[in-house]
């Protein structure tokens, strides 16, 4: 699950990806399950509007290190 982030091009945290997502470039997205619902609902709601799978199975600080980051990630999103 996670691996694919190591070795995908993605779009890391909430503006890259809602963009990602607006843009139809987003093949799966995920969300960090312990992040402010205010800000990952919106984001949940976009990708079952498009179709888009979500995994929701990672915390911030799990994604962050997914993604060779310093500080977590409340969401990711594949491109592709």
């Amino acid at each position: 699950m996670l691996s694919e982030l190591a070795s995908s091009s993605k779009a890391v945290g909430i503006r890259q990806s809602r963009k990602a997502i607006r843009d139809g470039r987003a093949s799966k997205v995920f969300l960090a399950f312990d992040a402010d619902p205010a800000v990952t609902g919106p984001l949940a709601a976009a990708c079952v509007q498009q179709g888009i799978p979500v995994d929701s199975s990672a915390s911030m600080a799990q994604l962050g290190r997914a993604c060779s980051i310093a500080v977590g990630a409340a969401v990711v999103a594949l491109l592709g």
